[in-house]
């Protein structure tokens, strides 16, 4: 009999809600575990099964020189490599301090500053590693994660959408929140995968699955400027949990230098 494939789960710079997503999937994840070998995963269980690892599911941002040598460990323990989370494929929350000065934040924050040692930047595991596949969100959708589990299983691609959050509002019957109430949105320009959530509450797409396919970051942001939303208002709306992701910080970074 063949042996399962063996599932390990890694955490860096992150707040562990996409972990939690794979443990939300509760009966699923019955089926999951009879499938795969759940070989590491601390926010599980502190058993720990060596590798080489079939499967990793990786969460969180590069943010330590630590965290820099040991996402190339895991990648030559993973024969397929997946990034879960807003983190991991867009840097997260804490990219923010991209743009500002991290040893200020450090000497604000800590009694003895000169102990934190961060990287300049936080940046997605792309920028480090080669990975097979990114699943986007904050947090991820659990749906998704079960079909790209379920997808690696069975040696296919992962049927997970890359149109915006617009066909969301479309299928389950929201009117456009822009067009009908004047509602800044980032709808436009964000990956599907939350199920249009905010539009069907009357509010504006926060664009938490980060830059949908061909996304046009400009011809929303001009929209937005006919709506009349401020340059820096529009700055701190790209600039959240996917604030990191190219298409966001080009249009971000332009608008925040004409203030």
């Amino acid at each position: 009999m063949r042996d399962r494939p063996k599932l390990a789960v890694w955490k860096f710079a992150s707040c562990d809600g996409c972990q939690l997503s794979l443990l939300d999937c509760e009966d699923e994840l019955l089926a999951i575990a009879g499938a795969i070998e759940i070989a590491y995963f601390p926010e599980a269980t502190r058993a720990v099964i060596e590798g080489p690892y079939d499967l990793s599911l990786v969460e969180g941002s590069i943010t330590t020189a630590g965290d820099a040598r040991r996402i190339h460990s895991i990648r030559e323990q993973s024969a397929s490599l997946i990034t879960i989370g807003a983190c991991a494929t867009a840097g997260g929350i804490q990219a923010l301090r991209n743009w500002a000065d991290v040893s200020e934040f450090a000497s604000i924050v800590y009694a003895e500053p000169g102990y934190i040692a961060a990287l300049e930047a936080s940046t997605p595991i792309s920028e480090h590693i080669d990975v097979d596949f990114e699943l986007r969100g904050c947090p991820i959708s659990k749906r998704q994660l079960l079909e790209v589990i379920n997808a690696f299983l069975h040696q296919r691609t992962p049927d997970v959408p890359r149109h915006s959050v617009c066909m969301e509002c479309k299928a389950r019957g929201t009117p456009c929140v822009m067009v009908r109430d004047g509602v800044p949105c980032l709808g436009p320009i964000t990956q599907a995968g939350c199920g249009a959530i905010c539009p069907a509450y009357d509010r504006g797409c926060y664009g938490c699955f980060g830059p949908s396919e061909s996304a046009n970051v400009r011809a929303l942001a001009a929209w937005w400027e006919s709506l009349g939303v401020p340059g820096d208002a529009l700055v701190r709306a790209l600039r959240t949990f996917n604030a990191y992701a190219p298409e966001f910080r080009e249009v971000s970074d332009d608008y925040a230098q004409r203030a």
